[in-house]
């Protein structure tokens, strides 16, 4: 039988304590998405635009301002409450914390018209289709600027998720598909 050593400081010497940079991939780890937040970039973070069709829609959206909260509603409840809702492109977005969002653009109105916001807010995610950007609102303006990365980024590494499957995850608890929904009774004064 060994006898125990005494007085070893296991602090002495770090680098046989520390894990190697490599040691998730060694184990066979792989992050699970369980958030897909619903909003729009920070004006300090940049960003890309998934560019394939299939991850981008358009969708009636309530959007809750004092909640800072967006809810899908299903098409038979949006055309019964057309003064609560806008209809609203969401694109899938990654920053360069890899971090996924789904980002809400308004849409032209029903007669066409948009607003300096409208359109500065589309051609800031279509530029984002190609290249990282920064946007940026600017009241002065009344429309948001676009700031591109300068520097060599690379291009983005997408999770392997559906559209489909981010819109579930994003809206699994926020979806309005019945008149007697906790927000439709709060719009109403019920609750």
């Amino acid at each position: 039988m060994n006898a125990p050593q005494e007085n070893i400081d296991p602090f002495a010497d770090l680098s046989k304590l520390r894990l190697s940079q490599t040691f998730t991939e060694s184990v066979g780890t792989k992050k699970l998405l369980t958030t897909v937040p619903v909003r729009k970039p920070g004006k300090q973070e940049f960003v890309r635009v998934r560019s394939e069709p299939e991850y981008r829609g358009a969708f009636a959206i309530l959007e809750l301002k004092e909640d800072n909260e967006y809810y899908l509603l299903m098409p038979n409840i949006a055309e019964a409450i057309p003064a609560e809702f806008r209809s609203m492109m969401l694109y899938t977005t990654i920053n360069r914390q890899r971090t996924v969002t789904l980002w809400p653009v308004r849409l032209p109105s029903s007669d066409g018209r948009r607003d300096e916001w409208q359109r500065s807010a589309q051609e800031s995610a279509e530029r984002a289709m190609t290249t990282w950007v920064r946007i940026v609102g600017n009241k002065n303006l009344g429309a948001y600027e676009i700031w591109p990365a300068t520097g060599n980024v690379p291009e983005p590494e997408w999770p392997e998720h559906t559209f489909q499957d981010l819109l579930r995850i994003a809206f699994r608890e926020r979806i309005i598909d019945g008149f007697d929904h906790p927000v439709l009774k709060r719009l109403r004064g019920e609750c």
